[in-house]
């Protein structure tokens, strides 16, 4: 009787180790939901960056290009929108993220976590940074592109911490990122595409293959 049922004891042991030292090594309170709220919030966005940059041009031809007080206003708001954006974005990620940690009973910020916040922040500042000195020298047409690569750096470069999943998104980031360094006047156009629709369907996916049966 107990030969038959070492087996499974055998195997039900190999997968709580397995789970155990998954926990201990990767932070897996990632939330699609928080992934899906990211992709509301940038796509709120884009549409009133929109609106702001339609407006610029309508009148574009009486004033003097990217030089002028306007063109300064303009990017000083775009600036601002997209900070809110962010701090939308993760303010959501956040609440969603605590509330998974809180329904596997789990710590949301041990080793893990903060290995995967650093590995993160490392390509994010550095191409915040580089995003700033093109805004500072008018250089705005790579902006987006800049945004979407360096955002999929970040993801790939953070995966090995969290779930592999996110891995693939950082795929598409980049490549869309650099598929719209060809596409220059359709920068916001890509932008709300990879924040938020790819953010959208990222996060479904997630919660139907990690959160639904919860």
């Amino acid at each position: 009787m107990n030969d038959q049922n070492q087996p499974f004891d055998s195997a039900s042991e190999i997968h709580d180790i397995r789970r155990i030292m998954e926990r201990s090594s990767r932070f897996i309170s990632l939330s699609g939901l928080s992934g899906i709220a990211a992709g509301i919030c940038a796509l709120a966005g884009a549409y009133f960056a929109y609106d702001w940059i339609a407006e610029y041009y309508v009148n574009y031809d009486q004033r003097p290009g990217y030089s002028g007080s306007e063109f300064q206003k303009l990017k000083l708001n775009l600036m601002v929108l997209a900070a809110a954006v962010l701090a939308a974005a993760l303010v959501s990620a956040l609440y969603f993220t605590w509330r998974r940690a809180k329904q596997n009973k789990v710590p949301l910020w041990d080793l893990s976590s903060r290995k995967l916040m650093w590995n993160m922040l490392i390509p994010l500042i550095s191409g915040g940074i580089f995003i700033l000195a093109m805004l500072q020298y008018n250089e705005w047409r790579f902006v987006a592109p800049a945004c979407l690569i360096f955002y999929g750096l970040a993801l790939v470069n953070g995966s090995k911490y969290t779930l592999s999943d996110i891995r693939y998104l950082g795929y598409f980031e980049i490549l869309l990122g650099l598929i719209s360094t060809q596409f220059l006047g359709w920068g916001l156009y890509f932008w709300a595409a990879g924040f938020g629709v790819l953010h959208i369907i990222y996060g479904t996916m997630m919660w139907w293959k990690y959160e639904r049966s919860q």
